[in-house]
C-alpha cells in the first residue's frame, strides 16, 4: 500500500501512543509499492494478553512449522470510533516468541470512512504497505514460507481484483507458531457480521492436523475450524480456554 501522508501518520502516532503500544514510532520514508518502510508506531505484533480477549482473534497452532498459507474474504465494515484499526493476516512466530513473519490487509478507520491497505511485517520492525487496492468483498489469499536460514518469503494475493505481491526478508526468528487471526492494536475494532476463513494450511497439512488454540478477540470469536475453514463472528463459539501453565514461555533474545 503507498506511502501515507503526513495528516494520516500523524493520527497513527497519536493512536499509538493512546492505545499504549510498545512498538516505537518509526519515521516514515517515502517507499515504492513492496519496498520499506511504511506506517508510523502503529505495528501489528506477538500475542499479548490471555486466552480471553487477547489483541489476537482466531487459531493458534505451536510447534516447530515452517510454512502457512490460507484464504479470507474482506468482510463489510461499520466504523465506530477513528480509533478502529485491525487486520486478518496469516503469519509464523509471535506466540512464544518475540518475531513474527505475517501478511494480511488492514481496515483503518481514522479518516472516519473504513480505508484497506495490503501490508507485511518482519516484527519487531513497522509493517510495509503496498499499492495494490483493496476492497470490501474481496478475496484474498497470504502465505509465509520459511526458506531456511532466517529468510522468509511472504505473498499476498487479492484473487477478486488479480494482483500478487510477495516479498522475502530475513530474521532471526524461531518458528514457534502459525496462526490465522485478525488483530487490532489500537484495541479497537470496528463492526462487522462475520469474516470467513479458508484453505488453512500448515506446512501443506489442513490446519486442523496442528490441533490450534482459539483466541477470541474485541469480542470477535472463532466458530469451529474444519477442513482449514472458520468464521469470526460476534457471537463465535470457543474452545474451553488452556490453563497458563500450559502456554509456552516467551523466548526472550
Amino acid at each position: 500500500m503507498g506511502t501515507y501522508t503526513e495528516t494520516r501518520r500523524s493520527r497513527f502516532t497519536g493512536r499509538a501512543a493512546a492505545a499504549g503500544l510498545l512498538l516505537a514510532a518509526v519515521a516514515l520514508v517515502p517507499a515504492c509499492a513492496g519496498t520499506s518502510a511504511a506506517a508510523t508506531g502503529t505495528g501489528f505484533g506477538p500475542l499479548d494478553g490471555g486466552f480471553q480477549d487477547s489483541n489476537w482473534g482466531g487459531y493458534v497452532a505451536t510447534g516447530s512449522f515452517g510454512t502457512i498459507s490460507g484464504s479470507w474474504t474482506e468482510p463489510h465494515v461499520t466504523c465506530n470510533s477513528t480509533n478502529d484499526l485491525f487486520a486478518p493476516w496469516v503469519g509464523l512466530d509471535g506466540y512464544g516468541s518475540q518475531t513474527v513473519e505475517q501478511t494480511g490487509v488492514q481496515t483503518d478507520c481514522s479518516s472516519g470512512s473504513p480505508v484497506l491497505s495490503a501490508w507485511y511485517e518482519m516484527y519487531p520492525a513497522a509493517p510495509v504497505y503496498w499499492n495494490n487496492p483493496v476492497s470490501e468483498g474481496d478475496s484474498i489469499t497470504a502465505s509465509v514460507v520459511s526458506k531456511g536460514g532466517g529468510s522468509y518469503t511472504l505473498t499476498l494475493t487479492d484473487n477478486t481484483k488479480g494482483w500478487t505481491e510477495h516479498v522475502t526478508k530475513n530474521l532471526g526468528a524461531h518458528n514457534a507458531s502459525a496462526e490465522a487471526v485478525i488483530e487490532s492494536p489500537t484495541q479497537s475494532y470496528p463492526s462487522f457480521s462475520k469474516l470467513d476463513f479458508s484453505g488453512v494450511t500448515v506446512d501443506g497439512k489442513s490446519f486442523d492436523a496442528t490441533n490450534p488454540q482459539a483466541f477470541t478477540s474485541g469480542g470477535y470469536a472463532p466458530g469451529p475450524l474444519s477442513g482449514g475453514s472458520f468464521s469470526m463472528t460476534p457471537s463465535g463459539t470457543v474452545r474451553a480456554p488452556h490453563t497458563p501453565a500450559q502456554r509456552p514461555p516467551v523466548i526472550r533474545y
